[in-house]
């Protein structure tokens, strides 16, 4: 891991010459950060920045403490006020030519949630898991700024385009983080302070688009990348690309498909020649041989009267890649990618006496078409439960060719660092969470571009080693009975080793992973283990923060002595009365299952077939369903490799 040398001042001199010309206003501005309901960083000189006229003079005051200073040449200025102790509400009047007063203002702490989807995964995605928190959410103390989601190749932006703060209300907590949401909850709850969180997560982003010019050096071909999209006239062309390759692959298959022109989805349709199949499942294993194109499926089933028009939820789990489904002929719910649940509420008055039809459009075009199993799938409502199991019928509407690739642009290295993490860099915070890592799997790479993109964001903020907490990622994929190599399990691997990078935590989620959805809905246990790291790493609190970590694996004989931190109250097992999914391999590099046994704080491993162990692996496979190691508080051990010393 290189260190990156300091350059605060540097980014600072960039930032403000690409904002100098649009300064040139009649009013003082403030950036979206400062606004009405912000949260500011308790304990810590408070920094007030803005734009006006050139020579303008500027006066701050925040209760009894006033600064005064003049704007810049480029239109800039800066104050800093005493630190103060949490608490508020208070106003901060900024004043020049004009006056702003901002009110609600708080002090507490602030974290910056970031990474991908599953950071991003809002609480309304999770909320049929957590209805009452949704419900009964009244906490104006946990604040949430969602950063505008854009990219910038040019340079590190200065200004936001949007945002403001929101406290948790049951109407804006559906739209905030809920890993984040359930982080902030705990350590508001056990430090009794304001929480604020600065929300900046991408789905589906690699670590290099969170990297930052001078970070991504190392890596030339991925430095050239991002200097390539400075073109503007490049982005208009990938953009123009990008619309075509869709448009004119949807607008082919629509124009074939025999469905849309016969209206398959009214119930009197002639369904003489449809076949059978089995759902929830693929369409392969259900005998459709079609690749890539658009398959009409349809389900009748009973209402009684005293059911009928009534409202209801259709649940269809998730569908690869896309659907339109609707329910006596009328439209009652669309998704146009394959990962977000297909909860379509049914209004009243559909459903009708009798026989009810559903009707689901479903297109594959890029992946094969399939109603994912092991999810919900029914239809429910007050008192009413409709089991969609079982036999449908179905009939191709249209095959078509897979899709053509699209360009994601903002996925890009250095976009988003520039767009969404430095217009961030003046608000002091307390520390950073992060889940990601999805999108660099089998990356050798990572390892080193993470604790890269650490020290990067430490330098800009220019607040030394603040605490960065990430969240290693969980089972995901068919559940493997033997262990297996897998860029799930490397990557897990990699992220447990980033843990050398100082003032770092890593939440073990092993066991919230679902095989089926690569955003598993338990977020809570997410949250609350983002927390705990917190409180330890950030507060100095006296808990158990993780699960246990492999120190070291000493050779006793044939045997393998494994040691841990982390144990709390002791070693412990789940489901069986030994630890499971442990392996060996000697000299020659092949591992093989091994027993293993509990012994005080220590796992002894050992195989028949391995006399001389070299090395130990531990949970090694995307999903290694049966790892079972804990730590009595309930915490599960990471999976790891180590070398047999």
């Amino acid at each position: 891991m290189t260190p990156l040398r300091p350059r605060a001042l540097a980014l600072l001199g960039s930032v403000l010459s690409l904002s100098a010309a649009a300064c040139l206003q009649a009013e003082v501005q403030l950036p979206r950060l400062l606004s009405d309901g912000v949260v500011l960083q308790r304990e810590a000189p408070v920094r007030i920045w803005g734009w006006a006229d050139a020579g303008e003079a500027v006066t701050v005051t925040l209760g009894d403490a006033r600064e005064q200073t003049e704007a810049a040449s480029d239109g800039t200025w800066q104050v800093e006020l005493p630190e103060h102790e949490a608490g508020g509400p208070l106003e901060l009047t900024v004043r020049g030519d004009n006056e702003i007063v901002l009110h609600d203002v708080y002090f507490g702490d602030v974290w910056v949630s970031s990474g991908q989807s599953n950071m991003e995964l809002p609480m309304r995605r999770v909320e049929v898991r957590y209805p009452e928190v949704v419900k009964n959410a009244d906490e104006p103390e946990i604040r949430f700024f969602a950063v505008p989601q854009q990219y910038n190749f040019k340079g590190p932006q200065e200004r936001l385009s949007g945002g403001s703060w929101q406290g948790t209300d049951p109407e804006s907590i559906r739209e905030f983080s809920a890993a984040a949401y359930f982080f902030a909850a705990e350590l508001h709850r056990e430090q009794g302070v304001p929480i604020g969180i600065l929300a900046t997560a991408v789905g589906g982003s690699p670590v290099e688009a969170w990297m930052s010019d001078e970070a991504l050096e190392p890596y030339p071909q991925d430095q050239a990348e991002a200097h390539r999209f400075r073109d503007d006239q490049l982005i208009e062309e990938v953009e123009a690309q990008n619309s075509r390759v869709s448009n004119e692959w949807y607008g082919d298959l629509n124009a074939r498909d025999q469905g849309l022109q016969e209206n398959w989805q009214q119930p009197d349709t002639d369904t003489a020649d449809w076949q059978k199949i089995e759902l929830p499942g693929s369409w392969r294993d259900g005998g459709i041989d079609l690749e890539h194109g658009a398959v009409w499926f349809r389900k009748t089933f009973e209402v009684s009267a005293r059911n009928a028009g009534k409202p209801a939820m259709l649940d269809l789990g998730t569908i690869v890649d896309s659907d339109t489904t609707y329910l006596n002929g009328q439209q009652i719910g669309n998704t146009t990618y394959r990962y977000p649940p297909r909860r379509y509420p049914v209004p009243a008055g559909l459903l009708q006496e009798g026989e009810n039809v559903l009707v689901v459009r479903a297109i594959s075009s890029g992946s094969p078409g399939s109603f994912t199993q092991d999810k919900p799938f029914d239809l429910d409502g007050d008192g009413l439960h409709v089991d969609l199991r079982g036999t449908w019928q179905y009939r191709v509407g249209a095959e078509a060719d897979k899709i053509g690739s699209t360009v994601f642009i903002r996925w890009k290295p250095e976009g988003l660092y520039n767009g969404m993490i430095a217009p961030l860099h003046r608000m002091p915070i307390t520390g950073v969470i992060w889940y990601q890592g999805e999108s660099n799997i089998g990356a050798s790479d990572y390892g080193d571009k993470f604790a890269r993109m650490v020290a990067d964001w430490r330098d800009a903020w220019d607040q030394g080693d603040f605490p960065f907490i990430y969240a290693q990622l969980p089972l995901f994929g068919e559940p493997q009975q033997a262990p297996a190599e897998g860029g799930w399990a490397q990557m897990r691997e990699t992220q447990r080793e980033a843990l050398d990078i100082p003032q770092t935590a890593m939440a073990i989620t092993l066991e919230l992973g679902e095989w089926n959805d690569i955003h598993p809905l338990n977020k809570k246990d997410v949250g609350h283990r983002l927390a705990l790291a917190a409180r330890d790493l950030a507060y100095g609190e006296d808990v158990l923060a993780s699960g246990p970590l492999v120190t070291s694996a000493q050779r006793d004989g044939k045997r393998v002595r494994l040691s841990f931190d982390h144990v709390g109250k002791g070693l412990v097992t789940r489901d069986a009365p030994n630890p499971q999914y442990f392996t060996l391999a000697g000299k020659d590099g092949t591992f093989v299952r091994a027993k293993a046994r509990i012994k005080g704080d220590q796992v002894i491993v050992w195989s028949s077939e391995v006399p001389e162990p070299v090395r130990v692996r531990y949970a090694w496979a995307d999903n290694p369903e049966g790892a079972n190691l804990y730590n009595r508080e309930g915490l599960p051990a990471s999976p790891f490799e180590v070398t047999v010393e």
